[in-house]
Formats: C-alpha cells, structure tokens, sequence
C-alpha cells in the first residue's frame, strides 16, 4: 500500500485533480499489482515560487503544470518500478495531457515495522494485513 504525495503548482480544477489522482492510481495498481482499495494520496498545492524543479541538466523543458510525485512503499523490484514510471508517463499524457517532462518521480522504500493504519497498531507486523 503506497502513500503517495503530489506536489504541484496551484491552478488545477477539483476534475484534473481527480483525473490526476485516478490515472496515477491506475498505474500503481497495475505495475505494483495492489489491491484498488489500498488508495493513500496527499496533494500539496504550492505557488509557483515555491516549487522549484530544474532538470538535471537532461534538457527537459518543465512548465506550470510540473508535477512531483514522492512514493512511499514497501521495497519493489526494479521491473515493479520501471513498469510504473512508464505506465504513470504513459497515463498522465493520455489522461491528464500532461508532459513526460513535467514528471519526476521518487520513490521512498521503507519497511513493515513503518506503518501503522490506525489504533496504535502495526497490522503488517499483526497479521492484520
């Protein structure tokens, strides 16, 4: 069960913000093979002096509608993570028209012993889930 967080630029519509937010979901459900109801997303909205993302030097060309999505999740194989940067790229472009190049993506692995779903409990390390 991935937490993921966006953090973009102020100036989407509560309909791009679903649609952002459905098409991500779709690629993490498929390239990491969880359940559809393990769905845990943040968005932070920034001013756009507050989010800035250069490109590394690889020539991309970023724009206002730059997105930075951080995963957070228990360790996956490169193929899980390849496969999801490019169903994520693929599906963001089909869904949301965004660029490949207004995408950088993080992900952060951490371990069952990490979450806790409520209750002051570990369900992970319960058998709960």
């Amino acid at each position: 069960m991935p937490l993921l967080k966006f953090d973009i630029i102020q100036g989407r519509n509560d309909e791009q913000l679903k649609t952002l937010l459905d098409a991500t979901h779709q690629a993490m459900v498929e390239a990491f093979e969880v359940p559809a109801s393990d769905r845990y997303q943040c968005v932070t909205q920034h001013r756009p002096g507050e989010l800035v993302l250069h490109d590394t030097g690889l020539g991309y060309t970023r724009s206002a509608n730059v997105l930075l999505l951080t995963v957070i999740s228990r360790p996956r194989s490169q193929v899980q993570k390849t496969a999801f940067y490019r169903l994520l790229a693929e599906r963001l472009r089909a869904d949301c028209g965004l660029s490949p190049d207004d995408l950088i993506v993080s992900l952060v692995e951490n371990a069952d012993s990490d979450w806790s779903f409520g209750r002051g409990r570990a369900q992970f390390l319960t058998g709960e889930l």
